[in-house]
């Protein structure tokens, strides 16, 4: 189980998130996880007593992505960078924003596409992006625009908490 920082589970009685649970702060400033019925928190000094509950003590779990995390470069974290930032967008755009070979970044959306990373988006009328032309509505048109889906953010979250 995974508990907040400066909680720990108490030894003694190992509660279970199905059990009530009583803290007990200690004087390293640890707040020591009981059952709510440990025999150790009659003997303990009323004052340190704290109520808990569970949901307020447990911690995010880790993420961990899945095994196709591996199969990503350098590149394809960009690519997922610029859809962060930019939203849905077509290959050929991709490539000449960040200066990278256009078959290396259509080739990138394929792969991200085939690992749920990005998703297609349905042709639509999309607005210029700013400071191109204002106001200016276009119709999708022979390009296929991608943009990012959870998983792709969850990647790409899990990636730059890594550098």
């Amino acid at each position: 189980m995974n508990l907040k920082e400066n909680y720990i589970s108490a030894n003694c009685c190992d509660p279970q998130p199905t059990d009530p649970i009583t803290g007990y702060f200690s004087h390293d400033g640890v707040i020591k996880v009981h059952r709510a019925d440990c025999s150790n928190l009659s003997k303990a000094d009323p004052s340190r007593l704290i109520m808990l509950a569970w949901p307020d003590i447990i911690g995010d779990a880790e993420y961990s992505p899945d095994e196709d995390y591996d199969l990503l470069d350098d590149i394809d974290f960009r690519l997922l960078e610029h859809h962060r930032r930019y939203g849905f967008d077509y290959s050929n755009k991709v490539a000449a924003m960040l200066n990278l070979d256009r078959r290396e970044v259509h080739d990138g959306h394929t792969k991200l596409r085939e690992l749920t990373l990005l998703k297609r988006v349905e042709p639509k009328m999309i607005q210029y992006r700013k400071n191109i032309v204002p106001g200016k509505w276009i119709k999708h048109r022979n390009h296929t625009y991608y943009d990012l889906t959870e998983k792709g953010s969850a990647y790409l979250d899990y990636y730059l908490k890594q550098k």
